[in-house]
């Protein structure tokens, strides 16, 4: 498998065409080490849910109170590392891999600082923080400590997730699928052993995962500068020589990297800043229905996790594939990786939320004993389903917007659609239906999403707003 992607690889970075076969397998050779890595993520958090739902209702809940806020403070890990990776990936596309190793050097020092600076944070805020949420006082011991483990180890999450979107934008999804694979291995041992040898609860759940991500990261980091063959930093002794070396590139300065990579990344700090506060206001809106309902959406939300496998493995592939298409020149290839892949994430994900639809009781009793915990998620679980299909629409065109450098339209779509439609919908819908109201809400917003992203990428626009597209990648 591995030779038949190097192949495919070189042809997309040479002069050489490729057909809408060899196309589709190459999407799929790299999406499926996504989707396994994305599988083992979910059943982390399956894990991690059910270790914590064992304790009882009031310590899900406290992990749920905060978990909105986790979300934002990881997205803008994320964000840090898709200015860095969005350019590797397109001078990876053009067989300058000196470059892109100079990147990389760059890129995470840059985001590490960040990241000190984002825990920070994290730590100062908290202790205030489950008051802030409209939490009950019972959660607030809780919801406070596992927020601030959190908050300490994102330095080690921003090393793991930027090296992980690294080999993406190099074109090796194996080696981070395989190091998700183990992580969440650790993570079962660590919990177990913080959660039920060490007794420390709740934080001890977040201490279980923090030193699993933090063993990941280290051997990612370990691979990219060692063994990658488009990334290491010492060269290996097999590895072909490149344009690069031969003096036809120059080596991209630090003030033009670090320019693109904020234009890149500030449009999805504003998307993450505004679109994950929605999340926080959802929280706040929630929370006064009582522990039961706190409860129920953090676990349903964990619950549909893995009907984001396919989507998010596909999002990663096409991220990888339009930009290296663009790097090398070829913006019909680019047109045709992202209709493969959006074609190809939705219609899994609506495979799989035809499973959740059906075995909804049984994936919330997976996660809860509480029997009024399991028959309110389950009620959620089935609203959600019938929007899965779009919301697969959505992650993948996103996917290629980014890999296009293209992220400040993407961005306001998703803005505008989380405060417009699901925040107001949900202040509609909450006081007469409760929580299944704002997963109504929830469903109506991705569907109206999934239209927008589809009609953006037929017009073919994204590619031209894009950063590869408005400016030289150096100057």
């Amino acid at each position: 498998m591995r030779e038949g992607k190097d192949i495919l690889l070189g042809k997309l970075r040479s002069s050489s065409g490729m057909t809408r076969g060899e196309q589709t397998r190459l999407t799929f050779l790299l999406a499926l080490p996504s989707i396994f890595a994305q599988l083992s993520s979910c059943l982390m958090s399956y894990i991690d849910a059910a270790m914590v739902g064992a304790l009882g209702s009031a310590q899900a809940a406290a992990v749920g109170l905060v978990s909105t806020t986790t979300w934002i403070f990881g997205s803008f890990c994320y964000a840090n590392s898709s200015g860095f990776s969005v350019q590797m990936a397109h001078k990876c596309g053009s067989r300058d891999f000196a470059a892109a190793r100079s990147l990389f050097r760059l890129g995470i020092r840059s985001v590490l600082v960040f990241s000190v600076g984002l825990a920070a944070l994290g730590l100062a805020i908290s202790g205030a923080l489950p008051r802030w949420l409209g939490g009950e006082e019972i959660l607030w011991e809780d919801a406070s400590e596992y927020f601030a483990v959190y908050a300490a180890f994102l330095p080690v999450l921003q090393i793991e997730n930027f090296c992980v979107m690294a080999l993406v934008a190099s074109g090796n999804t194996r080696v981070s699928g395989l190091a998700s694979i183990v992580m969440c291995l650790l993570d079962v041992m660590f919990n177990y052993l913080f959660i039920n040898i060490f007794g420390l609860g709740v934080m001890g759940a977040a201490i279980g995962t923090g030193l699993a991500i933090l063993c990941a990261g280290a051997f990612l980091l370990y691979y990219v500068l060692r063994r990658s063959r488009e990334l290491a930093t010492i060269r290996r002794q097999d590895e072909p020589a490149t344009e690069d070396d031969a003096g036809r590139f120059s080596r991209p300065g630090s003030r033009a990297v670090l320019g693109n990579a904020l234009r890149i990344s500030s449009p999805l700090w504003l998307q993450n800043l505004v679109t994950r506060g929605a999340y926080i206001i959802a929280t706040v809106l929630i929370a006064p229905l009582g522990t039961i309902a706190v409860a129920a959406n953090s676990f349903a939300i964990i619950a549909e996790g893995f009907c984001y496998l396919p989507g998010y493995g596909m999002q990663d592939a096409a991220t990888s594939l339009v930009g290296q298409s663009l790097g090398s020149g070829k913006p019909d290839l680019a047109r045709g990786f992202a209709r493969i892949s959006i074609f190809s994430g939705a219609a899994m994900m609506g495979a799989l939320a035809v499973v959740m639809w059906a075995g909804a009781p049984a994936i919330m009793d997976m996660l809860s004993d509480d029997h009024e915990v399991i028959s309110l998620g389950a009620r959620c679980l089935r609203i959600e389903a019938w929007a899965e299909i779009l919301y697969g629409v959505s992650i993948v065109a996103y996917g290629c917007c980014v890999g296009a450098g293209g992220t400040l339209v993407p961005s306001l779509i998703n803005l505008l659609c989380m405060w417009f439609v699901r925040i107001g919908l949900s202040m509609v819908l909450i006081p007469r239906f409760g929580l299944e109201g704002y997963w109504t809400a929830m469903a109506v917003e991705l569907c109206l999403k999934g239209v927008i992203f589809a009609v953006w990428i037929k017009s073919g626009r994204w590619m031209r707003s894009g950063l590869f597209a408005k400016v030289k990648l150096y100057s």
